[in-house]
């Protein structure tokens, strides 16, 4: 049918059937390339400990006949990467296990695998190069950086599109009983059997899916840095987060890192050089006052060993992780690390002692910070354990099945000169409910508020002007658009 043909029937009083579908069409036109690679990149992430261990496997089982001090253990790491500075120490999953030290060098991170009693370095890896890390940037930011974090966002945002305008194209009105709404109708034939299998699937993966959408948007870096300036607007004041929006602020964070080792070895030369004939009892005074500090020498971190005997009875939640002060005369820090987000306890510790100056944990954190926490542990599949894993398992490979389903009903049903996008019939009711949800959608996503203007302003001002490409896209013409309006 041609689409100069169509003549717009009186407006409609609710949503319109076809304009629904419209948008469910071009939505998941756009958004299933994203959720085949999201589903299949983060089903890998979501097994991110089980991977892990199996890596780990040659380093978790030592013989080890006695430990030699953590401040050894650190500075054989250190020497193992020529110029870096101490990250942080992780205390080992089992009494077994090789020590893990993570050292910072420039913007690059290393891991260093070490036998905690002789000392011999048993693996270098850097951190951007192993498989979870590279999987977890494959996922939030195409390898791309910033730039790609932006693109999966935009998809992320019309994906809730795709799967709101999918719940209401399912919502039974004119069924007869259960067949193709709870249960497919496995022994249809053609499209039909594709349409049960895509609405059914649909219906009972759309929740979970809407709630990993949501989840994920904190570490976009433009949803998670819209959140944060929101946040410090509120409270008047800078406010830390227990997540990242993108990998340039983990090395930001690492450069800086670096730059404060390097600005107290400078200090420490310079201490050193004014002692003159003292030169050696001064240089030991500078490790005795700040011994958190990055300085060279065998005696740099000879405060860790108080640090890791304060932290490891404490049996917080692996991974563990005990940092030195960023800077010359600040405090020792540990932390749990663990996925489960819930169970993580950040620590201060006194330079001199070790003891536990402050202790916060989850559940002394702002509600927001809580939510999103818990939210996020569910994300990656750690907050009820491998019960979790099988619950978003199920949902990515339904958010496959629903790509291909879909992708199999526009095949079947796509005329040969057009698109095949559904054409609308109706003009649409402009409501001020309509017009107020889509104000909603547009500032709790501010790219998929900006992306729908420009789509809709690049439809009504060149595609509808464009004949070809008008009747390809299925667009009713420029008049008969002003009038559906």
């Amino acid at each position: 049918m041609s689409t100069a043909a169509i003549s717009p029937t009186p407006t409609a009083r609710g949503l319109d059937y076809r304009t629904v579908w419209r948008w469910h069409f071009y939505a998941g036109l756009f958004c299933i390339p994203f959720v085949l690679w999201l589903a299949t990149t983060g089903t890998i992430f979501l097994f991110k400990p089980q991977i892990e261990r199996f890596f780990d496997r040659p380093y978790d089982h030592l013989t080890i006949a006695q430990r030699a001090t953590v401040n050894a253990q650190v500075q054989a790491a250190l020497a193992a990467v020529p110029g870096s500075s101490l990250d942080a120490y992780q205390l080992p999953r089992t009494p077994e296990a090789a020590a893990q030290v993570l050292v910072d060098k420039g913007t690059q991170q290393f891991r260093v695998y070490l036998h905690p009693g002789t000392l011999a370095v048993l693996h270098v890896v850097n951190e951007d190069h192993r498989l979870e890390n590279v999987v977890f940037k494959l996922h939030g930011e195409l390898l791309m950086g910033d730039k790609g974090s932006w693109i999966v966002e935009l998809a992320a945002s019309w994906a809730v599109v795709m799967i709101v305008t999918g719940l209401f194209l399912w919502w039974p009105r004119d069924a007869k009983g259960l067949a193709g709404v709870l249960y497919p109708r496995l022994r249809a034939e053609g499209r039909t059997f594709w349409k049960d299998i895509h609405s059914v699937t649909g219906v009972y993966v759309s929740f979970f899916a809407l709630f990993l959408l949501f989840t994920g948007l904190p570490w976009a870096k433009g949803w998670g840095g819209y959140l944060k300036a929101i946040r410090h607007l509120s409270a008047g004041h800078a406010v830390a987060q227990d997540w990242t929006t993108g990998s340039s602020q983990i090395l930001a964070a690492r450069a800086d890192r670096t730059a404060s080792a390097v600005s107290s070895e400078a200090a420490a030369a310079n201490m050193d050089s004014m002692a003159g004939s003292g030169e050696h009892a001064g240089h030991g005074g500078m490790h005795g006052k700040h011994r958190g500090s990055n300085l060279a020498g065998p005696n740099a971190f000879v405060a860790i060993d108080k640090m890791v005997a304060t932290v490891a009875p404490l049996n917080l939640a692996y991974p563990v992780l005990v940092s030195p002060p960023l800077r010359a005369g600040g405090k020792w820090t540990a932390k749990s690390d663990t996925r489960d987000r819930p169970l993580r306890v950040d620590l201060v510790l006194d330079p001199e002692t070790g003891a536990i100056l402050k202790r916060t944990d989850f559940s002394s954190k702002p509600w927001l910070d809580r939510a999103i926490g818990t939210g996020i542990a569910a994300h990656e599949g750690a907050l009820f354990g491998v019960a979790n894993q099988m619950v978003s398992l199920f949902t990515t490979v339904g958010l496959v099945t629903l790509s291909l389903s879909g992708l199999a009903m526009w095949w079947r049903r796509r005329p040969e000169s057009t698109l095949g996008a559904p054409v609308p019939l109706r003009r649409v009711r402009w409501s001020a409910g309509l017009i107020g949800l889509l104000i909603a959608f547009g500032v709790y996503f501010p790219f998929l508020g900006g992306s729908m203007i420009v789509v809709l302003l690049v439809e009504r001002f060149v595609l509808r002007r464009m004949e070809p490409v008008r009747v390809w896209l299925g667009l009713l013409p420029e008049r008969k658009a002003a009038a559906a309006l």
